[in-house]
């Protein structure tokens, strides 16, 4: 597991109230039964952590540009914006 996948992970167990051992890259979201204000808080954490923009609409979640389904997908596309912003 790549570095960046395991602060993801620590990010998400400390907005979940979990042991980040609890959780793999196929834990979903909606099974952590986070509220909105701890999925903002993940996002700013995220922003702040890795330095990037996360393209989310709070205000629409059908159009959503940022996977949050799963920790995989959350690694996936930060990894995609870090990647972008290297370029």
């Amino acid at each position: 597991m790549t570095q960046t996948a395991q602060t993801i992970i620590g990010i998400i167990a400390e907005q979940a109230l979990l042991d980040p051992a609890d959780l793999t890259l196929d834990t979903r979201l909606d099974q952590l039964a986070l509220d909105s204000l701890a999925m903002v808080e993940l996002i700013f954490a995220l922003e702040e952590t890795f330095d990037i923009s996360v393209p989310f609409n709070a205000n629409d979640p059908g159009k959503q540009d940022f996977d949050l389904s799963s920790v995989g997908a959350i690694v996936r596309a930060v990894e995609g914006l870090v990647s972008q912003k290297a370029a």
